[in-house]
Parts: C-alpha cells; sequence; structure tokens
C-alpha cells in the first residue's frame, strides 16, 4: 500500500498492556507502531526476523572449512550412489570428514559460549 492511499483516520484506546505489545512488537520487527498495527489488522500477524550477524575471523574460518567438509561428503556421497566400491580410502576419508566436524562443532559450542555470556551480560546491565 501506497502512503497516499491512506485517507482514513481511526483512533484507538488501549490499556498498557496492548499498547506495551504494539510498541514491543514494532520495535522486535524495526517497523514504525503505526505500521505495526497495519500489518496486524491486515494480515493478522508480523512475522519478526532476526538476523545476526558476526564478523569474527574464527567463524569466518570454521565456515570455510564446513565448505570444504561439505564438498568432500559429496563427493564421497556421489561415490557411493553412483555404485562405486567400498574401498578402505572412502572409509577413511569418511571418517576423517566426520572427525573434523565434531572437532568443529566443538569449536562452535565454545564460541557459542562466549557469545551467550556477553549478551547475559548486556541483559544484567539492563535490570
Amino acid at each position: 500500500m501506497k502512503k497516499d492511499n491512506y485517507r482514513h483516520r481511526i483512533t484507538i484506546r488501549m490499556d498498557d498492556v496492548l499498547y506495551n505489545k504494539i510498541c514491543n512488537g514494532a520495535k522486535a520487527s524495526m517497523i514504525p507502531q503505526v505500521e505495526f498495527a497495519r500489518r496486524l489488522l491486515t494480515k493478522g500477524k508480523v512475522t519478526v526476523k532476526q538476523e545476526i550477524i558476526a564478523d569474527v575471523p574464527e567463524l569466518k574460518r570454521l565456515i570455510a572449512e564446513f565448505g570444504k567438509i561439505g564438498s568432500n561428503l559429496n563427493q564421497i556421497a556421489w561415490h557411493y550412489n553412483s555404485g562405486g566400491s567400498r574401498s578402505r580410502e572412502m572409509y577413511d576419508r569418511t571418517q576423517r570428514a566426520i572427525s573434523e566436524l565434531y572437532a568443529m562443532k566443538y569449536e562452535v559450542e565454545k564460541m557459542g559460549g562466549d557469545f551467550r555470556g556477553y549478551s547475559q551480560a548486556r541483559l544484567r546491565k539492563k535490570q
């Protein structure tokens, strides 16, 4: 809808609970309160999408490694699915890829703990 089409105005009164829901929903959606209320009226709900952006060198390195491991696993799957033999070399490659994934999983969990600690500290400041 274009703003030019908004020729009519409705004013409503609401209690604190409803008003806070509108304010908090609009803030979480990063849209003006009036647009949030308009979307609620027209669509019945507003989907809040949160995108987490992290510029952390360790994460970039892990993402690159995940890509390489994923490529290896795709090659292994293609080999098996095309009727390739189950050689010791393929078994070893599969085990290596799985081991690398687990090692990286623990690195990511460790980093996630660091990030959780930061957000918890931020929440404590607000209180």
